[in-house]
């Protein structure tokens, strides 16, 4: 099945921004708290969120100096960056379906 670079990044922020909404949501965790609390699912999911979450860390810290800081800069930082490893993981998955045909031949 091919897909198009723009599709699949779109679907990729799409499924980031559930994922986050979900593991705040369903496991009562503040969206900066990368390692858990403490729940095999929570434990499960926590490398995920380290690789979703993690680069941005700081720039939340920075966003949260201002308390009254709008929300959309928070969305925009998130989309910003999931974009950005969306287009590197469709790069990696395409470079790695050409190796793998060029060793099947």
């Amino acid at each position: 099945m091919k897909i198009s670079r723009t599709k699949f990044v779109l679907l990729f922020v799409a499924a980031a921004a559930v994922f986050m909404l979900g593991t705040t949501l369903l496991l009562k965790q503040p969206a900066e708290s990368v390692f858990g609390t403490g729940s095999v699912l929570s434990l499960i999911l926590s490398p995920i969120k380290m690789i979703m979450m993690g680069p941005l860390l700081p720039f939340i810290k920075w966003l949260r100096q201002d308390a009254d800081t709008p929300p959309p800069f928070f969305l925009a930082g998130f989309v910003l960056y999931w974009t950005v490893l969306g287009y590197l993981i469709y790069a990696l998955l395409c470079r790695l379906k050409i190796f793998l045909k060029k060793d099947l031949q």
